[in-house]
């Protein structure tokens, strides 16, 4: 008969990622009963009106469950090679840390280095996965759990989890999707370990690799000379946050946090221009398509319904919706 799970013997993890994302998978590790040694996670950031010192989600998670946490300047050099020594990991999970881990750690546990990253690679290799993802329209996405190497995301797969992405499924949404399916393939591939057996690898065909830069202020900016879908998929890319963005004709910026892609002819209408406002919504046009937008942050307030917005503004039929200056993109 196999053994149950929590006949197993566990390996001794040490956990490292700092957002969000990272958080959800540490608590399926834990809910799991994995052994989770000890958690690295970047510095403490000042936020707020107060610029008060808040921790990572990683940390406050961590403290939570009376696991050790660290937060290291640097993995370079004798005081972190000293930590490794002293904690002696089976295992590292790595999961949005943060920071590259140089060789002699990756080298260090005996199992080796795992991490989570929100692609199903090598497509999305790099810093914005999901965000990129989603701006391309992808239907599917997926952590896989890949084997650490010097490269940027360029380690064998061990396994895949995927999931689906809905037409109207914001950044946000997809984020927690993907963060919840991190946790489960983490510990997918502690019970591989658990159990006594060699964890799967699959190399990856760097020939079918894309790469997801980094988010920039300008990536924010809505290009209304785009087609309605693809301004769509820009805008649910950044929604809930940092939002992307336009500008009012009295210079004022207008975050769009939801909207939809409707056919429709725009006729003589520039891109950018109001073509209609109703009770839920007002349309944009676009170079191909209209924008039904149903969702805005305006500047210096909160989201809120496009209905809302339209009878605190009073914006009219004719406005053009504009590119911000440079100073206002981000």
């Amino acid at each position: 008969r196999p053994r149950r799970w929590k006949s197993l013997k566990k390996i001794k993890i040490l956990f490292m990622g700092t957002p969000e994302f990272s958080a959800r998978c540490l608590s399926a590790l834990c809910d799991a009963g994995e052994n989770v040694i000890g958690c690295v996670t970047g510095a403490d950031r000042a936020r707020g009106r107060g610029m008060k010192l808040m921790p990572t989600p990683v940390k406050k998670l961590a403290e939570e469950k009376g696991i050790p946490v660290f937060q290291p300047n640097t993995l370079r050099g004798e005081d972190f090679a000293e930590l490794l020594i002293s904690l002696a990991p089976d295992l590292i999970i790595v999961a949005a840390y943060g920071k590259i881990l140089p060789k002699n750690v990756l080298e260090f546990p005996r199992f080796g280095c795992v991490n989570a990253h929100a692609s199903l690679l090598p497509k999305y290799r790099g810093a914005s996965p999901i965000q990129r993802a989603v701006m391309a329209g992808e239907r599917e996405s997926g952590v896989c759990a890949l084997m650490m190497d010097e490269g940027l995301d360029t380690g064998d797969i061990i396994l895949r989890e995927k999931i689906e992405i809905l037409p109207e499924d914001t950044f946000g949404e997809v984020h927690d999707k993907l963060a919840d399916a991190g946790g489960r393939a983490m510990v997918r591939v502690c019970r591989i370990l658990e159990e006594g057996k060699a964890l799967p690898r699959e190399k990856q065909d760097s020939a079918l690799s894309t790469y997801a830069e980094k988010i920039t202020p300008e990536d924010l900016v809505i290009d209304f000379t785009k087609s309605a879908q693809d301004t769509v998929n820009m805008i649910r890319a950044f929604s809930p946050a940092p939002g992307a963005r336009c500008a009012l004709p009295d210079g004022k910026i207008l975050k769009i946090t939801r909207a939809r892609a409707v056919d429709g002819d725009c006729g003589s209408a520039a891109a950018g221009e109001i073509v209609s406002l109703s009770k839920k919504f007002f349309t944009v046009a676009c170079a191909s398509g209209l924008l039904e937008v149903t969702e805005v942050v305006p500047e210096g307030k909160g989201r809120m319904d496009a209905s809302a917005f339209i009878n605190g503004r009073k914006i009219a039929v004719g406005d053009i919706l504009q590119t911000p200056r440079p100073s206002e993109k981000a």
